[in-house]
């Protein structure tokens, strides 16, 4: 999701750049052939590896991932009929993207629910425990809601219509309300309990991801509308794109700027490439996507100023990131499993009289 977001991004900048259209293409590509590799790893580890599979979701530490999963599921649909259309068409796009997004919407759902239940009845997690990372199972529905409007258009007109846009808002309600639960929290135990471990610094960015794609699903919201919803409701959309996500913007600058000194004060500190880097990727792209439906809906250049800002930002976080991935994937520290912990040393045998004495 962290690499489709690069292209979905891309095609939505409220701005013509010359070239990049075929570039956001190929980075969809690129994104779609990342997922169809690793749902392939991933079935043949439930197949052969099922006890560790199913540890996993019962670890709090790698449970709330399974919410990445709906994300790239979403995120990669998205983009077929964003960008990906240029090479495959429009109806295998269409396709492709309502098979996607059933699918994710529905590994989104259950994660929604299940991920909470377990941290509740299986978990037993404290609240000094609290990460961005527990956000990640509660902002997929979101990015469905995101999503979901763009195939509205190629639905029958009427009733079919209508259920996915406002099945979408229902998406939307559920994954903000949610996550207005969840981030104090995230908040709380950050200001309380001191900053994050080294290693889970960059998960700050993830809070950016609901926010972002909010505002990009109000947006949404707002431009199909007045096609699917009769009178002043439709048009009532529109109002609610601009009085929801300016302010909602404001306050992901702000966290924007609290994660980012975060970062600087970790990377003093000695912090080192993890795979917790792709943080800074996806969540600055819903970023760029609700400032750039912000900037249609107002007509205001200082959102297009700062959806092009954001976006030249993910563009290098994912050239940076990238990279180390691929460098650490042909070093295979990436592929190295734990390494154990030492062995204490043997309590030494001290010979008496009456025998030997541990």
């Amino acid at each position: 999701m962290g690499t489709a977001i690069v292209a979905t991004a891309g095609a939505a900048l409220p701005f013509p750049v010359p070239g990049l259209r075929p570039l956001c293409a190929a980075v969809w590509a690129l994104s779609l052939a990342l997922l169809v590799t690793l749902l392939t790893a991933r079935a043949l580890h439930w197949r052969h590896h099922r006890d560790r599979a199913r540890a996993h979701l019962l670890d709090p530490a790698t449970a709330p991932f399974y919410g990445c999963l709906a994300m790239a599921l979403l995120a990669v649909g998205g983009g077929a009929l964003a960008v990906g259309r240029d090479w495959i068409g429009v109806r295998a796009a269409v396709l492709l993207d309502a098979v996607l997004f059933t699918a994710g919407t529905a590994v989104a759902l259950t994660a929604a629910v299940a991920v909470p239940y377990l941290m509740a009845v299986r978990h037993r997690v404290a609240a000094a425990e609290a990460t961005p990372v527990w956000l990640l199972p509660l902002v997929a529905p979101m990015v469905s809601a995101a999503l979901g409007p763009s195939l509205v258009p190629y639905l029958p007109a009427g009733q079919a219509r209508q259920t996915l846009l406002f099945g979408c808002v229902a998406l939307f309600g559920l994954s903000l309300c949610a996550t207005l639960l969840m981030l104090p929290l995230v908040f709380g135990r950050l200001l309380t309990g001191g900053p994050l471990p080294t290693v889970l610094v960059p998960t700050l960015f993830l809070v950016l991801g609901p926010l972002g794609q909010s505002t990009t699903a109000a947006g949404k919201f707002a431009e199909v509308a007045p096609g699917v919803v009769p009178g002043p409701d439709g048009r009532g959309f529109a109002v609610f794109a601009v009085l929801y996500g300016v302010p909602v913007t404001g306050f992901a600058l702000l966290w924007a700027a609290l994660a980012t000194a975060h970062v600087v004060r970790a990377r003093r500190r000695g912090m080192g490439f993890a795979m917790t880097w792709w943080a800074f990727t996806f969540p600055v792209g819903t970023c760029v996507t609700g400032a750039a439906a912000l900037a249609r809906h107002t007509g205001l250049a200082a959102f297009d100023v700062l959806a092009g800002v954001l976006y030249a930002v993910l563009v290098g976080a994912w050239l940076v990131v990238g990279a180390h991935t691929v460098r650490g994937l042909v070093s295979g520290e990436l592929l190295a499993g734990p390494r154990p912990a030492p062995s204490a040393p043997r309590p030494a045998t001290v010979r008496t009289t009456s025998g030997a004495v541990r």
